[in-house]
């Protein structure tokens, strides 16, 4: 890369890290303050603020050591070090999809039917917000990675296998993931039917938006579709990078700061798209 490709990666990677952490901050403080002054917390409310916490646990971990070695700082030596990142990275990254997944199958039930089978999951799924948000850190933070062989990221060294054992230890990382994701997509397709089906129920509502607006939660679930959707195209982004980084030594030092920018792109946007919606609309 030359010095001009570097510096507008570093601008970038420096960008989206300064505008992700103060964005979710500024949201995470929103719901702090309304927690205060007694508001009526939302099972969906509660999921988002794991979602925030998330969301920082990997800017900070990938975004801030990038931008300090950017800025000149000394790298990271110390094995203990680069391992505490890349765990912590990667239960961020857990956490967030297995928030979002949350969020997309709790608004399916919510907005079904009385008479669909999900019916009689309206009442106990709230109950459940706060088990499933435990058990999704718990099991995150059981995941782990020997490595091997070094790598430089710019801001840490660390080391790993061989490539196709690394490749493959990334796959096995995944597949948790794409239950996830699976969960995600059929909850999305989900949601778009049932508020399909209600606006043709509707005869006075017009237009052919499938989330009409005079559906209380329309408004919820066209933005948890869209946080999802986000969230899975950025995700699969980054996957396809990681194999490419595992498997190829000669592309590694072009694509590690890409895959930084990648990683960080929905932490940093997904606070913008919350704070577009109208938390009145949000389930309980």
């Amino acid at each position: 890369m030359t010095a001009s490709s570097d510096w507008t990666v570093d601008m970038i990677i420096s960008t989206q890290t300064v505008a992700g952490i103060l964005g979710n901050f500024s949201l995470l403080c929103g719901y702090i303050v309304l927690h205060f002054i007694g508001s009526r917390i939302r099972s969906t409310d509660l999921i988002l603020k794991h979602l925030i916490v998330a969301n920082s646990l990997v800017l900070l971990c990938k975004g801030v050591p990038q931008t300090m070695a950017v800025s000149g700082w000394k790298q990271i030596h110390s094995d203990f070090g680069c391992k505490l990142l890349f765990f912590l990275h990667r239960v961020g990254t857990g956490v967030s999809i297995g928030s979002i997944c949350l969020l997309s199958v709790f608004q399916v039930i919510t907005i079904s039917p009385h008479n669909s089978r999900w019916a009689a999951l309206k009442i106990t799924a709230p109950k459940c917000v706060v088990l499933s948000l435990f058990l999704c850190w718990i099991l995150q933070m059981l995941s782990d990675k020997n490595i091997t062989k070094k790598i430089d990221f710019g801001y840490c060294s660390a080391v790993h296998h061989d490539g196709t054992r690394e490749a493959l230890c990334a796959v096995l990382l995944l597949f948790p993931d794409v239950l996830y994701l699976g969960l995600m997509l059929w909850a999305g397709s989900s949601m778009v039917l049932i508020l399909y089906r209600h606006k043709q129920q509707v005869q006075h509502i017009q237009g052919t938006d499938p989330f009409p607006r005079s559906f209380p939660e329309s408004r919820a679930s066209k933005t948890i579709f869209l946080l999802g959707s986000t969230f899975v195209y950025f995700y699969t982004l980054f996957s396809i990078f990681q194999l490419v980084v595992a498997l190829f030594d000669h592309l590694r030092c072009s694509l590690v700061n890409k895959t930084v920018i990648i990683a960080a792109c929905f932490p940093t946007v997904s606070p913008f798209l919350l704070t577009s919606r109208d938390s009145s609309d949000c389930s309980k």
